[in-house]
């Protein structure tokens, strides 16, 4: 059985906190642990947190077997450089590929998306 998620919201920081309810409601419903809940909200605070603008934010979410799979997007050019900035090698993507299984970047109609797999226990 495939679950799949999609939400649009705006990409201030005032709004991450529904994100953090949509990963953890689709986590509660597949019963993930607390670790890979947990490490699902952190790359997705690092993710959202490369844009902070007045635009909308779009984020899809599915879970298939023990694999959780993420698409978040768009991105500009700008915001996709922020993955790779950072103090003291603590940038974005070097979070990502810590708490995440793959870490991509994908083109879609003129614009970048990240795009990120966690294998998770349930």
């Amino acid at each position: 059985m495939t679950d799949e998620v999609t939400l649009t919201l705006p990409a201030q920081e005032d709004f991450r906190h529904v994100a953090h309810l949509v990963v953890g409601g689709l986590g509660a419903r597949r019963e993930m642990t607390y670790e890979d809940l947990e490490d699902l909200q952190v790359a997705f605070d690092a993710i959202l947190a490369c844009r902070d603008d007045d635009e909308d934010i779009v984020v899809t979410m599915s879970v298939e077997g023990g694999v959780v799979c993420a698409s978040i997007g768009p991105f500009d050019e700008t915001a996709v450089e922020r993955l790779d900035d950072g103090p003291e090698g603590l940038a974005p993507r070097r979070v990502l590929e810590t708490v995440c299984d793959t870490v991509s970047i994908a083109d879609r109609d003129g614009a970048s998306w990240v795009e990120v797999t966690k294998h998770v226990s349930a």
